[in-house]
């Protein structure tokens, strides 16, 4: 299967752990003198209707890709999600 780096950003990234959507391909990082492909990026949600920007980025290895399809890519990846009741705590902090 060949495809470009311009096809690859028109496919959602879908994580089959969790079942959670996280966004769309918006960079890929590869290794310059080989011609490899090391990862893909995906940009996070938009904050606010986009008027504050996005949200964090995640790094993809290209290890974790399952599989590509026509509009979707499928990755393997456990992420780790920030506990809520920790977080309350630093707010009450500050």
């Amino acid at each position: 299967m060949q495809c470009r780096i311009r096809g690859l950003q028109r496919k959602e990234v879908i994580n089959i752990c969790d079942g959670c959507r996280l966004g769309f391909v918006s960079d890929v990082d590869i290794k310059v003198p080989e011609g490899q492909v090391v990862a893909i990026v995906v940009s996070g949600p938009k904050l606010f209707f986009g008027l504050f920007g996005r949200g964090e980025e995640f790094y993809i290895p290209w290890d974790c890709i399952q599989r590509i399809g026509d509009d979707i890519i499928l990755i393997d990846k456990p992420f780790q999600r920030r506990d809520p009741n920790l977080e309350k705590k630093r707010r009450r902090r500050c």
